[in-house]
């Protein structure tokens, strides 16, 4: 007998992949730079090297067949004296990215959920 079922797809196949996580993050920095309440935090970042993260990051919170390299998060963020303002602001840069590349409400909701429980390990002040 043949299972007709597929898979349900996940998060990251629903918004079109890497490419279009790719897209997402770059006007994600777009916005977070042009904003004079973060920019601050990016003076001496390398961005290139930042975004290949943020990707990374994205992609496997969104269930792609990617997995974050980088730094743990609370080592990464530390010293920075990041806000819970700070934070939020960023949350929101990176909500308004999703709705800019239309992505679902659902999907949105989800990556809104996994980034509250990375708060303690970025927030420092």
């Amino acid at each position: 007998m043949v299972n007709d079922r597929q898979a349900p797809q996940s998060d990251y196949a629903a918004v079109g992949g890497a490419p279009a996580i790719a897209s997402v993050v770059d006007l994600f920095y777009q916005r977070v730079l042009a904003d004079p309440q973060l920019v601050g935090y990016f003076a001496s970042t390398d961005l290139t090297r930042l975004k290949r993260h943020q990707v990374q990051l994205v992609s496997q919170v969104m269930g792609g067949p990617v997995s974050y390299e980088g730094p743990e998060l609370a080592a990464a963020h530390a010293g920075r004296e990041i806000t819970e303002q700070d934070f939020g602001r960023v949350v929101e840069h990176l909500i308004t990215s999703l709705h800019a590349h239309e992505v679902r409400k659902d999907i949105i909701d989800r990556v809104v959920e996994a980034l509250a429980t990375t708060r303690d390990d970025v927030v420092t002040h």
